[in-house]
């Protein structure tokens, strides 16, 4: 079985309070977005197996995501051993919740291929164990997201009929210093209120890890205002970063962007439903 995880942007980014735990309180609009992974799992006969090719993955196998979502499932399931393959495309540590993408679909494609019929809101909860965003991934539908991003609500919005732009300079931003420079405010305006016109969205949302991490890493203030050069629509960091996306009515010329660092642009209609139709079976 293969699947093809998909990474996410977030439409505003508010901190609104720091927990007496240490956690912070966010609220956000998650976006399935067209960078993709490639998954495959199939039985062995043998011990439970984790390969990877593509972008170099940090630690062991044995602390990867998809590994662990196999144990969590693996507590109430007889299982039989299977090996998963990770090809990984989706920069690591840019705010594209590509890890957490690889958790849920395994989770998913665990369910599937040996049927057996958890719902929706039950992977939600194990997905949750593996980490606070892992559970939007398992509807990978546009959600407001609350709480620590556990608390998910879907919301109606079709960009269908837009471009989206990803630029990652290769930049990793630790979660250390990501919310080093994070004063908690509570927010202004209402983020599902404001997310029925896209153009309306440069001047109402915003990503409170800009103000300071553009300050440390000046090229990220410089690649959103290069979209907007561009003609987007609008533009932002995504997560705690690195990445910079833009979102345009038609089809950007990106060609003025660093050639050597093409890699990590991605330029695509939004829906990543005919993307991947386009990219992987033709």
């Amino acid at each position: 079985m293969i699947d093809f995880p998909n990474a996410k942007i977030n439409i505003g980014l508010n901190i609104i309070r720091k927990r007496s735990n240490g956690y912070h309180d966010l609220e956000s609009i998650f976006i399935p977005v067209p960078w993709y992974d490639i998954l495959e799992i199939i039985p062995t006969k043998n011990k439970v197996e984790f390969s990877s090719t593509g972008i170099s993955i940090p630690g062991t196998a044995n602390n990867n995501l998809c590994l662990k979502a196999f144990d969590l499932l693996n507590q109430d399931f007889d299982i039989p051993p299977i090996h998963i393959h990770l090809h990984k495309n989706i920069p690591i540590g840019a705010g594209l919740g590509g890890g957490s993408a690889d958790g849920a679909f395994t989770l998913k494609m665990i369910n599937n291929l040996f049927e057996l019929k958890i719902t929706s809101e039950q992977l939600e909860a194990y997905a949750l164990q593996l980490g606070s965003d892992c559970p939007f991934f398992i509807r990978n539908q546009p959600t407001y997201v609350t709480g620590t991003g556990d608390e998910l609500s879907p919301v109606t919005l079709d960009l269908s009929n837009y471009y989206i732009a990803l630029f990652n300079p290769g930049i990793h931003i630790s979660t250390k210093e990501a919310y080093s420079g994070i004063k908690p405010k509570p927010s202004t305006i209402s983020l599902t209120e404001a997310l029925s016109d896209p153009g309306s969205w440069q001047h109402k949302m915003t990503n409170d890890f800009e103000a300071h991490l553009f300050k440390s890493h000046p090229i990220l203030s410089d690649l959103k205002k290069e979209m907007y050069a561009s003609g987007a629509l609008y533009s932002a960091m995504t997560g705690s970063g690195s990445t910079i996306f833009g979102i345009f009515k038609d089809r950007p010329n990106l060609s003025h962007f660093d050639q050597n660092k093409s890699k990590h642009l991605v330029v695509s209609p939004f829906d990543i439903r005919k993307r991947i139709v386009q990219d992987y079976c033709t």
